[in-house]
């Protein structure tokens, strides 16, 4: 089951959009969330682990970002569908991101730090896509994971303007919590929870955290250090409940991927 909107397949079983219940209860979370103690830091800090609230405004954040399919002219056309991350490589232009979303074949862009229905970084046409060879053949399920290299913009990268995280891998499952920021596609705003992951697999790793619903596919689990250590999909394309949510595990192949896609020009 995809945590997308629906538009990269005409097979596509999204996750259920919250509904007016959902929505009060989710709301209450946040609630809970703003009136006690802080999201815990990834690093473990102090504060409730498993908690869902709505996205700070900072720097860390203005790093994640959605994906729209691009109008004829390279603006933002109708609902977000996907979400995706900066990350450091050397020409400063890459966002990670889950296969599944990258699979379309239609023009897309990115709009880092949006909110309701606002790009305050610009919108970043994606200019090459880079997925493994077992999700390009067989849409194997430990091979969601994508990278997408950006055009420049007025002769900057995309890190130029919002900084990127560390792409990490070979961290193991669970040695730290971390917090997973994405865009449901039933809210213009994105929403954030720390938890610490747990193994699925060999070659997937979970995590729970509660209302992550279609939309939320290739949202970046970052640890403490402000390293990507995991990113939603795998398993399911990120899972069959909104409550628990996949990663591929990121070892050698994510690995290959990325000095791959990083050394695009």
């Amino acid at each position: 089951m995809k945590r997308t909107s629906g538009i990269q397949s005409p097979a596509h079983h999204a996750r259920p959009r919250l509904g007016t219940r959902q929505s009060a209860l989710f709301g209450a979370l946040v609630l809970l969330a703003g009136t006690s103690a802080s999201v815990a830091a990834a690093d473990d800090g102090p504060g409730p682990l498993g908690v869902t609230a709505v996205t700070a405004i900072t720097a860390q954040s203005a790093r994640v970002g959605a994906l729209f399919v691009a109008t004829p002219g390279g603006g933002l056309s109708g609902q977000h569908f996907c979400t995706a991350s900066v990350v450091h490589s050397p020409n400063r232009n890459l966002v990670v991101t889950a296969a599944h979303c990258l699979g379309s074949g239609k023009d897309l862009v990115f709009a880092p730090g949006y909110r309701d229905g606002r790009a305050p970084f610009g919108v970043w046409t994606v200019k090459r896509r880079f997925m493994p060879d077992n999700w390009s053949k067989d849409q194997d399920e430990d091979s969601d994971l994508a990278f997408a290299v950006l055009d420049y913009r007025d002769g900057k990268g995309i890190e130029d303007t919002v900084g990127g995280n560390r792409f990490a891998t070979g961290v193991g499952t669970g040695a730290t919590a971390v917090t997973v920021t994405g865009y449901p596609d039933s809210r213009e705003a994105p929403i954030s929870c720390t938890n610490k992951p747990s193994a699925h697999s060999a070659t997937q790793q979970r995590i729970d955290c509660p209302e992550f619903t279609a939309g939320t596919s290739g949202s970046p689990w970052v640890n403490g250090d402000r390293e990507v250590v995991g990113v939603l999909g795998g398993h399911e394309q990120g899972g069959s409940t909104a409550d628990t949510s996949y990663s591929v595990v990121l070892g050698r192949e994510a690995s290959e991927l990325y000095k791959d896609a990083a050394s695009d020009p």
